[in-house]
């Protein structure tokens, strides 16, 4: 798990020092101390606006180095990351009141042995600011003592944990915790909610979608599946219409959903039967369905391994739903390369276009020299799948001839990296970029000031494809793979 920290208040006893110093200097000026309990600290004594603010500001750095750690947390963080956890320091020191704030920090946490894996300063009068950093970071918890930043985080699906202070005491909507030993049973025994998903599937088109299919299935310990649609595809040499390849999809998905006992009542979706770059804009069940899911549910991910048709259909039929959805798309090629003629891509420029401008949340997977890091050889399947189901047979078979692009004894299984994103975020790398426009000649073109998409960078490729075998065979030793 990725756990944020702020450092003020939850790190260090910022209060405790802040308000001693206050008393003593309220002292030196005559005055008669406290006037006003449960508001912040700055606001408790009779000074005037100007005469606190100039104060704070003259005295911020030198009372900084009183700091002190609060109890435990130099244990705990340290048994967090032992277990396993990931832990960002996000605090707000970035604002233009320290000299030199990120060395100032980072001294402070090594004096007391405070360990993380990166620290992040924000303008602490920034509080949406905070929220950004965590969803560029992937946290699934934030640990601070603003009630506004725990507001921010949990706008953004982030969940805040609360630590408890004077001023904050009648906050009730954020769960709250009064020391590191209640943040380090509470992330122990933390579960995520599982996640509503629709799996948006071009299913028999290759060999990549069964083996994201059984995954996704597979994996209904993280995922809720509310939907798998079918995209869109076709083979015009192979004579593969876009309604074959439909009817095709449809029954390999009710095949493999059968050998796994996943009930499809109610749960597959024939989608477009053309692209919109040819003036499709019909409905189907589909894109109805899309439509359906995302305004019942708080948040729905789409996960989409194929043309992204239905979801530009959804998004142009109900434009309510981008505030609803985040698509993880697989498409299209690395920012920079020449062009994005993939096949995904390509067969519908157009709904890419509407997606990329909807400003939805969206993660692009490009394929070229990023997904296509997943390559695998059909010994390493057979000796991690054979015999282990007929499923797993199956697979085996649909890798070695998917019926389309001829006999392979080594492909890329694209679109497992879709469900393993969603998996774990920890294996990939990615950035965060303004918006691509799209050329004529579909390569992508950088743009300073639009609306902010993701790019996948980097895949650790072993640990999505040891996550895979592990599923697939119902097994908890972990398999080892061995090519490169």
């Amino acid at each position: 798990m990725r756990i944020g920290v702020d450092i003020d208040n939850v790190l260090s006893n910022f209060n405790e020092v802040l308000l001693n110093d206050y008393i003593r200097h309220d002292k030196e000026l005559g005055n008669s101390g406290i006037i006003k309990d449960d508001v912040y600290i700055r606001d408790m004594f009779n000074w005037s606006k100007d005469e606190e603010q100039k104060y704070y500001h003259d005295n911020i750095e030198r009372l900084a180095n009183l700091f002190e750690p609060i109890k435990d947390c130099s244990k705990y963080i340290k048994e967090l990351r032992d277990n396993g956890h990931y832990i960002c320091i996000i605090s707000g020191r970035d604002n233009g009141e320290y000299s030199d704030p990120y060395n100032m920090t980072t001294k402070w946490l090594e004096k007391y042995g405070i360990q993380y894996d990166k620290i992040i300063l924000t303008n602490a009068y920034n509080h949406q600011e905070k929220a950004d950093i965590c969803i560029e970071n992937n946290i699934d918890i934030m640990i601070d003592d603003s009630t506004n930043v725990c507001e921010k985080c949990s706008e953004n699906n982030i969940k805040p944990l609360l630590f408890g202070t004077d001023y904050n005491k009648h906050e009730t909507r954020y769960k709250r915790v009064n020391n590191w030993k209640e943040i380090f049973d509470y992330v122990n025994n933390y579960k995520k909610e599982k996640i509503n998903v629709i799996l948006d599937t071009d299913t028999y088109n290759e060999c990549d979608d069964q083996f994201a299919l059984a995954y996704m299935i597979k994996s209904q310990d993280i995922f809720n599946i509310n939907a798998i649609t079918v995209a869109p595809y076709s083979h015009t040499k192979r004579n593969e219409t876009v309604i074959s390849g439909q009817e095709k999809s449809y029954n390999e998905i009710l095949k493999i959903c059968n050998w796994l006992n996943f009930d499809t009542e109610n749960k597959v979706f024939k989608g477009s039967q053309d692209y919109i770059c040819n003036g499709y804009k019909e409905d189907n069940d589909a894109v109805n369905k899309i439509i359906e899911i995302a305004l019942q549910n708080e948040k729905t991910y789409i996960m989409a391994i194929g043309a992204i048709t239905n979801i530009a259909l959804a998004i142009k039929k109900e434009p309510k739903i981008v505030e609803k959805i985040e698509v993880i798309w697989l498409g299209g090629n690395k920012l920079g390369y020449k062009d994005n003629l993939e096949y995904n891509f390509k067969q519908d420029i157009e709904a890419v276009k509407i997606v990329f401008n909807s400003k939805v949340n969206l993660t692009v997977f490009p394929c070229q020299n990023v997904v296509s890091k997943l390559k695998i050889d059909i010994n390493t399947l057979k000796e991690n799948l054979t015999n282990k189901s007929k499923l797993c047979n199956y697979l085996i078979d649909r890798f070695y001839n998917d019926g389309y692009h001829g006999v392979q004894k080594e492909r890329v299984i694209w679109d497992i990296s879709v469900i393993a994103y969603m998996i774990n975020s920890n294996w990939f790398l990615f950035k965060q970029v303004s918006c691509p426009d799209i050329g004529d000649d579909t390569s992508y073109k950088s743009t300073k000031d639009q609306h902010k998409v993701k790019f996948i960078t980097d895949i650790n490729r072993n640990d999505v494809y040891n996550d895979l075998f592990k599923k697939l065979n119902d097994s908890n030793e972990r398999m080892l793979i061995t090519t490169n």
